[in-house]
């Protein structure tokens, strides 16, 4: 086993690695942004990292056949699963699934007794020509929504050994267990250029690092069709952050992939594996290194903007499936029609609202790209860049060309995308339309009813008040209060029969008297009742119409 000798700011450094980032050796900002962005991530820590020790997963991928650096020798692999040195050539995968195998795998073997003392050597190989590092999150939906497939202890120490910027943090929080999909609007891109001299960067020659060196971080967001078999195709919006090292002396590379899934781990295999091109492979010289991480940045571009113009279009048939019965609508009352639901116009806006989030991620993703372009123009541009940049121009112009490419295509579907939402907009009102229309429609058949209903009841009205009086006296003129007839209750009376007591018989005056109370009583009930209908009728006017007063006066 090789020991190497470490400065002993970065010891002090990697040993405190649960501070990060405070810990870090270079700091760009005062320290009390460094504090906000460990508060940040305790406080997601629950949501982020998975507490379960058997889903930890972490992917590594590192380049070992190239001289590292000026040193000139093979980088040793100590297997986790073999203890015994290896030469080994090519890049090497192994997946970490815990604290114990990833200290190992990064050459440390130290420990610490038990009176706090560090025993045993902290470095052990230099840092690989190029190591990619894959944080996920996929389980059966392969998503980013489940929990990081690391803990938090293995997250800070991977950070910590590379000394990678704080900024990071804030792209991978957006992931972590979660319903919806959160910070889709999220977006962003920085970069850290530490290539001037005196070296401000940490320079450790012993891994391998001068201490000259770029840093990037951004993300990247990409239209992903979950279900494609379905009678409707699903489509999901997924997105992955990157963190990217490369040291302009040394030539050595580190990226740090963040994703729900390993569908990018797939692309670099395939590009860094046996079917890759010999050219993407080459790390011999510095140059080349630099060459190849341009090609990795297309890679991660093309993934972004592949599919969106499949996702557009599926926007564009779902709207015109859903909506095109809003354009054939008739409405003539008479034909067999559609009836418009709300949950019609909620089903559109919803699509409407897809359509805008496209739009917004497309732009964001436009901005990253542009200054990711503008990132390595400056970079070749630069005085202090070293002089084999004078090799890298043509390289630099066709990276630039072909993100120029990607950049126009998603202007292309910005326009499109745009397009649809007025499209969308104008559906949407059409369909309103029909719903106000049809609801019209219902309130004037309830008005029609309602009007037939207070007709029957006002002839109701009528006639009772007509019978009313007549009722009244009738009732009232049958009481013993008034009598014509004899209806002496005496059965044994002598000056009446039997036949006489029950025999009915007319008399004139009752008559007379009945007319006499009944007609006026009636003829003053309907008064009554016009007057007050009157009072009434008036009111509802004053009430509907305000001027109604004034325009009377």
């Amino acid at each position: 086993m090789t020991t190497l000798n470490l400065p002993a700011a970065i010891v002090a450094s990697y040993h405190s690695f649960k501070l990060y980032p405070q810990n870090l050796i270079y700091q760009t900002s005062y320290r009390g942004a460094a504090k906000a962005y460990g508060a940040r991530l305790d406080n997601a820590a629950p949501q982020l990292f998975t507490d379960e020790p058997d889903k930890i997963l972490i992917p590594f991928r590192d380049l070992v056949d190239a001289p590292s650096g000026s040193q000139g020798i093979l980088y040793l692999i100590d297997f986790i699963s073999n203890t015994d040195l290896k030469s080994v050539k090519g890049f090497v995968k192994q997946n970490i699934l815990n604290d114990a195998a990833l200290k190992l795998w990064l050459g440390d073997h130290s420990d610490v007794d038990a009176n706090g003392a560090i025993t045993g050597p902290v470095a052990t190989k230099l840092d690989p020509k190029c190591r990619f590092i894959g944080i996920t999150s996929f389980l059966s939906a392969g998503n980013s929504r489940n929990p990081l497939k690391l803990s938090r202890t293995m997250l800070v120490r991977i950070l910590t050994y590379h000394q990678v910027m704080p900024i990071y943090l804030d792209f991978i929080s957006v992931f972590g267990s979660q319903i919806e999909p959160r910070d889709l609007r999220f977006s962003g891109f920085r970069e850290q250029c530490l290539i001037s001299k005196p070296v401000r960067g940490p320079a450790v020659p012993a891994l391998g690092r001068s201490g000259l060196q770029i840093q990037l971080c951004y993300n990247l967001k990409a239209a992903n069709c979950i279900d494609s078999t379905a009678k409707h195709k699903q489509w999901s919006i997924r997105q992955a952050a990157f963190h990217h090292q490369f040291d302009i002396q040394e030539g050595t590379t580190l990226w740090i992939i963040t994703k729900g899934d390993l569908s990018l781990k797939e692309r670099i295999q395939d590009m860094t594996g046996p079917r890759g091109k010999p050219e993407e492979k080459k790390y011999d010289t510095v140059a080349e290194c630099f060459k190849n991480t341009m090609l990795i940045h297309i890679l991660y571009c093309h993934w972004a903007t592949e599919d969106w113009r499949w996702y557009i279009q599926w926007l564009e048939e779902i709207i015109e499936r859903i909506t095109s019965i809003a354009l054939r609508a008739s409405r003539d009352r008479s034909k067999d029609r559609h009836t418009f639901k709300p949950e019609d116009v909620l089903n559109v806006q919803d699509y409407e609202d897809k359509t805008n989030e496209a739009i917004m991620i497309l732009e964001a993703n436009m901005n990253v790209m542009t200054s990711l372009r503008k990132c390595y123009e400056r970079l070749v541009e630069d005085k202090d860049f070293p002089s084999w940049k004078s090799t890298c121009r043509e390289d630099v112009v066709a990276f630039t060309d072909q993100v120029n490419d990607m950049i126009y295509d998603s202007e292309m579907q910005i326009s499109r995308a745009k397009l649809l939402v007025r499209i969308i907009s104008d559906r949407k009102n059409l369909v309103r339309e029909h719903l106000q229309t049809q609801a019209t429609e219902k309130m004037e058949d309830l008005t029609i009813s309602n009007y037939k209903e207070a007709i029957a009841m006002r002839i109701i009205t009528v006639v009772t008040l007509i019978y009313l009086p007549a009722t009244f006296v009738s009732t009232f003129f049958s009481t013993d209060v008034i009598k014509y007839q004899n209806q002496n209750d005496n059965s044994n009376a002598s000056e009446s029969s039997e036949s006489q007591q029950f025999k009915g018989s007319y008399s004139g005056i009752a008559l007379q008297r009945w007319f006499e109370v009944t007609i006026p009583l009636t003829l003053i009930t309907l008064t009554l009742g016009y007057y007050f209908y009157r009072q009434a009728s008036k009111k509802s006017k004053e009430d509907v119409l305000p001027f109604y007063s004034d325009s009377k006066s």
